[in-house]
């Protein structure tokens, strides 16, 4: 009975992990059990009555991390569920890496600026791409030192050769 026991949880185990791996960017609907709260980069904001995709978001942008939205999303949404670009993000150098289907990469350079700065409210001409399934949006940027970075690195090293000299005065002083 053991040996038939151990049989069937192999099974199981087995074919529980067929079902895992076969985990595509596409999905229809959304999972009822969308209340739990959890603390990973996975966020869920697809819709119930579309098809959903699977997106990524990476770089200078409050919310890092994993997507699901809907297929209609285009760039400029992902980047507001996102959080936005941070004070550091490089605007004019937003890139959307886009797999073909040869497994070949496309890179889709757009510039932020041109529709914050823009006071031409005709979105004809704009040309905003969609995001498809397996996107990858990398926003870049580079960390900026303000002031108080500046008094904070300079606090420290003051601090470190006061310790030194108090350190080697009392040393010579014995």
């Amino acid at each position: 009975m053991k040996k038939y026991l151990i049989y069937f949880f192999f099974v199981f185990y087995f074919i529980s992990g067929l079902a895992y791996s076969q985990i595509s960017d596409y999905e229809l609907g959304s999972k009822l059990s969308r209340t739990q709260y959890q603390q990973t980069g996975f966020y869920d904001l697809s819709d119930p009555e579309a098809i959903n995709i699977k997106v990524a978001v990476w770089g200078f942008v409050r919310y890092p991390g994993k997507y699901m939205v809907p297929s209609y999303t285009t760039l400029l949404d992902l980047l507001s569920y996102a959080g936005g670009p941070s004070n550091d993000t490089h605007l004019d150098d937003i890139r959307l890496y886009r797999n073909k289907e040869d497994g070949s990469q496309e890179m889709i350079i757009y510039d932020f600026n041109d529709i914050l700065w823009d006071s031409n409210l005709d979105s004809k001409n704009r040309n905003v791409p969609t995001i498809e399934a397996g996107d990858i949006l990398v926003v870049p940027g580079s960390p900026r030192y303000y002031s108080r970075d500046l008094v904070s690195m300079w606090a420290t090293i003051l601090s470190a050769l006061v310790s030194i000299t108090i350190l080697v005065l009392n040393l010579v002083k014995n």
